[in-house]
């Protein structure tokens, strides 16, 4: 695996679009008995009944909380009301505040693993946010100077007077307990809730000037991973609209790849709204090579793709079998290349059969990553190459063997001869320092691995 890694560090990869500061908050019992109590139990339980999908008042965010906390699921929900950012001020107290959003995570990663060159663009480049990124050489912001294109790093780069978007993160721990009413709960898995701002100052997009130099990004780029499209709102006040910024994402992946066909990984994320997400499913995914998602996301998609069974079973009883006929179904209708799915015990990957990399080059890609997000896991964050090592001490999971068990049979059970399906159990951290950024993390440990293999065959 330590080969392996040295082989991705030879590439140079383009990340974009979404970044912002991550406001953590470490979760105990006490503050969210304070949240039950400031509403009343009742009310809660209401509102978790009728389960807002975005966060207009502060009830609708104790609801969503206390759900997930209940479910032990990682979740994200979206903050549509700007003036609500005063009464999270006043609630809590944040422990930490760092880099956030999928494209400044997965930078900081790959820079501080000293990958060759690593580009990131975010469309909002506030100095708070410039000053997040990792004080690295390799690490470059693309920027347009008379005319042409230059590469600083990014706090070489920040304009003032851009917004900065805050997202605010709840890291929960199993175990916890509190009361809602006459019930105890108690959290059953480690994760986290995550309040995602979702305001019209920030938008998804390349800016004008830099959109004629995005081939010239993907000469130089090996591979690209962009995220972010889940927020996109339906519709902005100066009467743009999320069918305008598709189209914009869709022209930028095409000019990515317009002079070399370089290969463009999607991490998915939660989009509550149904329409928003099947804007995005069908008009990005057709132009990627790979998606990512856990399984949560995968039933989201099932279900705006019409397999409203399917994905109410894969978010029920979470089995290996559902999860396999779902990716089965997504690689052949969006034409995929891979899709990888992360969850708390497994990580799985989908191709066809006729991928060029063997299952066994492909479990080593998938080993790589369980690794990398373990190391992550266990310190907090990957300040070094050094650190991929501590993964290797993490322990697989205890479901190691039945994940294990469950998938030969799904595989017996399901027809799989066109495909490629191979399954890791997770390395779990019994007392992770933090959950934040391990999907991430998981994605661009395999992506980057998967092209690091594909250019060892010389597979373009």
């Amino acid at each position: 695996m330590v080969g392996l890694l040295e082989e991705a560090r030879e590439l140079s990869i383009f990340t974009a679009y979404n970044t912002n500061v991550d406001a953590i908050t470490y979760l105990r019992g006490e503050i969210v008995q304070r949240l039950i109590d400031e509403f009343g139990a009742d009310a809660v339980r209401r509102r978790m009944e009728e389960y807002p999908r975005q966060i207009e008042e502060p009830i609708d965010f104790v609801a969503r909380l206390v759900h997930a906390l209940k479910t032990g699921k990682p979740m994200a929900v979206p903050l549509v009301n700007e003036e609500l950012q005063a009464w999270f001020d006043s609630h809590f107290k944040y422990d930490v505040e760092r880099m956030g959003g999928q494209a400044g995570i997965i930078a900081n990663l790959l820079a501080n693993l000293d990958f060759r060159k690593v580009i990131v663009y975010t469309p909002h480049l506030a100095r708070k946010q410039a000053e997040m990124f990792v004080p690295r050489k390799n690490l470059f912001y693309p920027v347009v100077d008379n005319g042409r294109l230059v590469f600083r790093h990014p706090s070489e780069a920040y304009r003032e007077g851009d917004p900065v978007k805050v997202n605010r993160i709840f890291e929960f721990r199993a175990g916890t307990t509190f009361r809602l009413g006459d019930e105890t709960v108690t959290v059953p898995f480690s994760g986290r809730f995550i309040v995602s701002a979702r305001f019209d100052s920030i938008r998804i997009y390349t800016e004008p000037g830099l959109k004629p130099f995005l081939p010239e990004i993907g000469l130089v780029a090996d591979g690209a991973i962009l995220s972010g499209y889940q927020g996109i709102k339906l519709r902005y006040s100066d009467g743009r609209d999320a069918n305008h910024y598709l189209r914009e994402a869709k022209r930028d992946i095409l000019l990515l790849k317009r002079e070399d066909d370089v290969k463009v990984h999607l991490e998915f994320a939660s989009i509550q709204n149904r329409e928003l997400r099947k804007k995005v499913i069908y008009n990005i995914f057709p132009l990627v090579d790979s998606v990512g998602m856990d399984e949560s996301e995968i039933a989201y998609v099932l279900s705006a793709l019409g397999y409203p069974e399917l994905s109410d079973r894969i978010f029920t009883y979470n089995r290996i079998e559902d999860t396999v006929l779902g990716g089965k179904i997504l690689i052949d209708e969006m034409n995929l290349e891979v899709l990888q799915i992360h969850t708390i015990y497994y990580i799985m990957y989908i191709t066809h059969s006729n991928n060029p990399l063997s299952e066994e080059e492909l479990r080593s890609s998938l080993e790589l990553a369980a690794t990398l997000a373990a190391a992550r896991a266990s310190l907090g964050d990957i300040r070094s190459p050094e650190d991929f090592k501590r993964g290797l001490s993490v322990p697989y999971n205890e479901r190691g063997e039945y994940v294990k068990l469950r998938f030969e049979e799904a595989k017996r059970r399901l027809r799989t001869r066109e495909y490629k399906v191979v399954i890791i159990p997770t390395r779990l951290v019994r007392n992770p320092v933090s959950t934040v950024g391990l999907g991430d993390t998981i994605s661009a440990g395999a992506f980057t691995s998967y092209l690091a293999l594909l250019r060892r065959k010389g597979t373009p």
